[in-house]
């Protein structure tokens, strides 16, 4: 993976590189860049794609101790990978964590459009059952230690606290491996987690929804209509609140699409980006 160096720390992410348009992938809490993979893999090579890890705990970089890790300081650190790589023309596409509400809201000016699969929306953070263990655990002591370690045992990823609801379909075990790296085996990726957890504004996204109604680009928002996790009255909420908003629901889905629905999502994204007017 490549890195670069931001005023939080460094942030690693993967680049396909290529002259296509420029798509940025951006997924959730302990997740890498293996969970875009199977949609990345049908983009390239008629788009760039890069995915960036950033600090929610798929991360194997720990970040600066004194680092605004909060809901809006991560949102505000996308912004700024954005810019550090010169990237113009973006389609933003998040999953999962509801921060590139917040960056779109903020920061639009290097972005061509906006895709958003299910992720946390309006008063939904942290989101459902898995949300709020998983917000539980990063206050108790030593609690997302125990997590890594959980997450280790196959009958404990498909639980509904942890992946259960997450994917419909089991995890591949060398994703999830991967997802968890650096939280089992670096204590600083957890204290990221915890910081994370313990200085987000969780009323952010209601905020943010509001800011959403003057987005001027053009926005997708893709849902699975067995989400579990995100609900998919939310998907129609956004698509309704933001002005050149389209939705699409996708059955046979849960949360991660990109592992759920990976050629329904490429294909859609692909459509999406294609007709994008491209900013001057």
């Amino acid at each position: 993976m490549r890195s670069v160096e931001l005023s939080k720390g460094t942030v690693e992410y993967e680049d396909t590189g290529g002259d296509g348009p420029t798509v940025v992938l951006v997924g959730g809490l302990v997740m890498d860049a293996t969970l875009w993979r199977p949609v990345v893999d049908q983009l390239t090579p008629a788009h760039r794609c890069i995915v960036p890890v950033l600090p929610l705990g798929g991360h194997r970089v720990a970040m600066r101790r004194d680092a605004d890790l909060s809901l809006h300081g991560l949102a505000d650190l996308l912004a700024e990978l954005l810019d550090a790589l010169d990237l113009t023309d973006v389609t933003l596409v998040a999953v999962d964590w509801g921060g590139p509400q917040i960056t779109a809201a903020r920061h639009p000016e290097r972005l061509a459009g906006l895709v958003l699969l299910a992720e946390e929306a309006f008063e939904n953070i942290p989101p459902g059952l898995p949300g709020k263990v998983a917000a539980l655990s990063a206050r108790l002591p030593g609690g997302m230690a125990v997590v890594a370690q959980l997450l280790r045992v196959p009958f404990a990823r498909r639980l509904p606290i942890t992946f259960g609801w997450m994917a419909k379909r089991p995890i591949p075990k060398d994703v999830l491996a991967s997802w968890i790296t650096g939280l089992r085996t670096d204590r600083g990726v957890r204290r990221d987690v915890v910081r994370y957890v313990r200085t987000s504004d969780n009323h952010g996204l209601e905020q943010a929804a509001i800011e959403l109604a003057g987005f001027e680009r053009p926005t997708l928002i893709l849902w699975g209509t067995e989400d579990k996790v995100m609900p998919i009255e939310h998907g129609r909420r956004l698509a309704a609140i933001i002005p050149d908003a389209t939705l699409v629901e996708l059955a046979d889905a849960y949360t991660l699409l990109p592992l759920d629905q990976p050629d329904a999502v490429a294909t859609h994204i692909a459509s999406f980006v294609a007709g994008l007017p491209r900013i001057v």
